[in-house]
């Protein structure tokens, strides 16, 4: 991993990120300085008439992810991040405020059962695009609010210096919904049959997903399809 540090004289910490190795070790070191288990860097993207999360970057299990789903998790971010130089307010605990239209109680208490028990929301501005940075315990009151007013700013610095990154992350998904899962599936060694009975569809429309997923990917079967998404980090 090659993330570089360097302490210049001011308090701030000067960070050069060059890979998405350097970007996960980042991620993590402000995640333990701020107190917090797990976080998750997401964008806001147009899709279906609705706003959903895309994520770029995140520690948190595949399982907790799915189970959330991805128009909580943008609910989330979206409100009420905290934007740069602001005291952020957590989300989900017993002294969250309440938020109708966001997040209700029974929401509440799956993220609480997936290890998410108090959210942090903060908004990060990079150029003219915001993107957003969860941060979770699984412990309320274990992360630092003084620290996360230190951590975005951070944050905001570090991701301004890899604008390309972040946007080439957002655009790599070429596949729908329907067609990501379906190749998930087939990842997780389901055959057509058996994905066909779990979505509730036809095996004609599973392989009509799972073939437009093969194109999209620019691969010449099912197996490369995987390893591509794999790889991209689509699945």
């Amino acid at each position: 991993m090659n993330l570089h540090v360097a302490q210049p004289t001011s308090d701030s910490v000067a960070i050069r990120l060059g890979s998405r190795g350097d970007l996960t070790g980042f991620l993590m070191e402000i995640t333990a300085d701020a107190g917090a288990d797990a976080y998750m860097l997401v964008a806001i993207v147009h899709d279906q008439d609705r706003n959903t999360a895309r994520i770029l970057a995140s520690n948190w299990i595949h399982d907790a992810i799915e189970l959330a789903g991805l128009r909580l998790i943008a609910n989330l971010a979206q409100a009420p991040a905290t934007p740069p130089g602001t005291r952020p307010r957590s989300l989900v605990s017993s002294a969250a405020p309440d938020l109708p239209g966001v997040l209700d109680g029974e929401e509440a208490a799956l993220l609480d059962v997936l290890g998410h028990r108090e959210i942090y929301p903060l908004g990060v501005q990079v150029g003219r695009h915001r993107y957003f940075l969860l941060l979770s315990s699984e412990h309320a009151d274990r992360i630092d609010p003084n620290a996360l007013v230190a951590v975005q700013m951070r944050c905001c610095y570090a991701l301004s210096q890899i604008p390309d990154m972040l946007r080439t992350a957002i655009t790599r998904d070429p596949l729908s919904d329907r067609e990501r899962e379906c190749l998930l599936w087939v990842a997780e060694g389901k055959t057509t049959e058996e994905v066909a009975l779990i979505l509730g569809v036809s095996g004609n429309t599973i392989n009509s997903y799972v073939t437009n997923a093969i194109q999209k990917l620019s691969a010449s079967n099912r197996a490369m399809a995987i390893a591509t998404a794999i790889r991209s980090g689509i699945i």
